[in-house]
């Protein structure tokens, strides 16, 4: 009976000092009110937890099916911590004034996370360093310069994307994964895409944010090169229904070129994609905007600020845009280069990689 009464109080013990859930101590100086952890669910922040600060600590306490980033923030405020929060004990400490650079300890998914984002800032700075500079050259319509800049900035941020994708080919089990992948997907061709899913750990296979993927994936698949592109219909600047069909099809090649106005990187390209339809329009090259823009307004302002001569639709749906959604777009620019019989021939051709295409395709 001892021996049955020791091993019975052994396994209580062993089932006392499991973590069932996550367990944050949230020490910030200068903090008051309220800490909230939030979930980024189709777009929308939803509240996840919330704890009382009491002497400057709080305390989070849940349960998370499976290590996810989660977003912190103090008193509704915008300024947002980006967490993996995982089942175990949990620290975070910082002062209320640089919530970004709190401290996060106890999770080892976190201290992956954080390990990788560091490297990302520095490459990060010097891309935006570049960026500044190219759209300098853009403003003081030095064309040239802008190429040169906008390539070290594809370079640069190449570097970044392989950073990523070293991670995940490195890390096939860790929960950051999927978060990267969801992440650069949309820079990816479906056959690569589809390359590096399958090399994931089974654990990861049923993450809502892998099944996404893996159904985009099988949209993708009809816009690879060599397919025909998908046909829509949308207003232009006044109003009136335009067929891309109709376009291509007067062109021996098309650019149907994804962009908006709040769209920076696109701004920057921009004096690309006129220097290229300048110089091969005659040739039979086209081009074709589709604006992820809301603000008309500034649609119509950018379009006449970077002297977009070519033909331009939107339904200003912002990032449901109809036509985007049928290309699979989830970042921009994006572009593809179609011919007159509507077949995809490239994708996301930019800078001189642009003007080197175009160029290859009409004289063949």
């Amino acid at each position: 009976m001892r021996k049955l009464l020791i091993a019975l109080l052994s396994v209580v013990l062993f089932a006392c000092s499991q973590q069932k859930g996550y367990k944050i101590s949230v020490q910030i100086d200068g903090a008051e009110g309220e800490v909230t952890l939030g979930k980024a669910v189709g777009g929308q922040l939803v509240g996840v937890d919330t704890a009382v600060f009491v002497n400057g600590v709080a305390v989070l306490e849940g349960e998370v099916e499976y290590p996810e980033m989660l977003y912190m923030s103090l008193n509704g405020g915008s300024a947002r911590k980006s967490i993996f929060v995982e089942n175990t004990e949990m620290s975070v400490t910082g002062k209320i004034d640089s919530i970004d650079a709190i401290i996060v300890s106890g999770s080892t998914t976190h201290n992956e996370y954080k390990s990788l984002n560091d490297e990302m800032s520095k490459i990060a700075e010097e891309y935006m360093a570049v960026y500044q500079e190219a759209r300098k050259a853009s403003v003081n319509g030095d064309t040239a310069q802008v190429n040169i800049l906008m390539n070290q900035v594809e370079e640069i941020y190449g570097s970044i994307f392989k950073l990523q994708e070293d991670f995940i080919r490195e890390h096939p089990a860790s929960y950051v994964t999927p978060s990267l992948l969801a992440q650069i997907e949309p820079e990816m061709d479906g056959e690569k895409l589809a390359e590096l899913v399958s090399s994931l750990d089974p654990k990861l296979e049923q993450l809502p944010v892998i099944i996404e993927i893996k159904n985009r994936i099988e949209k993708m698949k009809i816009l690879a090169v060599g397919k025909i592109a998908p046909d829509f219909t949308q207003n232009d600047t006044e109003g009136n229904p335009v067929k891309f069909s109709d376009i291509y099809s007067k062109n021996e090649l098309t650019l149907i070129d994804f962009w908006a106005a709040w769209c920076g990187p696109c701004r920057a390209e921009n004096p690309n994609v006129v220097s290229t339809y300048q110089k091969y329009k005659d040739q039979g090259f086209g081009v074709l905007g589709v604006s992820l823009d809301q603000d008309k307004a500034a649609w119509l302002k950018a379009i006449e600020d970077d002297g977009l001569t070519w033909n331009h639709v939107s339904d200003l749906a912002y990032w449901n845009n109809a036509a985007a959604e049928l290309y699979a777009v989830r970042s921009i620019p994006a572009s593809f280069l179609v011919d007159k019989n509507g077949k995809i021939v490239a994708k996301n051709k930019r800078g001189e990689e642009l003007q080197k295409t175009v160029e290859s395709f009409l004289a063949n």
